[in-house]
């Protein structure tokens, strides 16, 4: 009687073993969800890839066009250019990026370069004064640019609140 007692017993556990593992192989785990970046957010609204690459290559031959003019001048007038050249670049590119993935963090990144370009122009304009003249430009610009950078952060914060 004590072996069929023991049977018994452990045919139960196997069968009660056996019936809990049952349903958890049975229900399907649920699927992992893509987590898209926030720099990504509105990738479908953008240009395609190979619109981009074209438009990237224009720039850069435009920007290239740009500076080799820019090598028939002298002294500051030479500067000037360059510096004009190289903020057009900076900014067509930004706003081809803006164009590709239009989002809150590359429209503020366009109004930093914007203020960037236009302070590199003034100053390189402003080293045609001499003395005081020329420090006051150069603050006067700086001031200019620490106004548009504030400008630019603003539009952030007040399109995310």
């Amino acid at each position: 009687m004590k072996m069929t007692t023991l049977y018994a017993a452990v045919s139960g556990a196997l069968l009660l073993g056996a019936a809990t593992l049952v349903p958890a192989q049975n229900i399907p785990s649920e699927p992992a969800k893509a987590v898209t970046p926030k720099s990504m957010e509105n990738k479908t609204t953008g240009i395609s890839t190979a619109e981009y690459k074209a438009e990237k290559d224009r720039i850069e031959a435009d920007a290239k066009a740009a500076k080799k003019a820019c090598d028939s001048m002298k002294d500051n007038a030479k500067d000037i250019c360059q510096a004009e050249a190289k903020g057009k670049e900076k900014l067509a590119k930004k706003e081809l990026d803006l164009k590709r993935n239009p989002n809150d963090k590359n429209a503020q990144d366009l109004a930093k370069i914007k203020a960037e370009g236009a302070y590199e122009v003034a100053k390189e304009k402003c080293e045609d004064q001499k003395g005081a003249d020329m420090m006051a430009c150069k603050k006067a610009a700086k001031a200019e640019k620490d106004s548009a950078m504030a400008a630019a952060k603003g539009k952030k914060v007040a399109a995310s609140k």
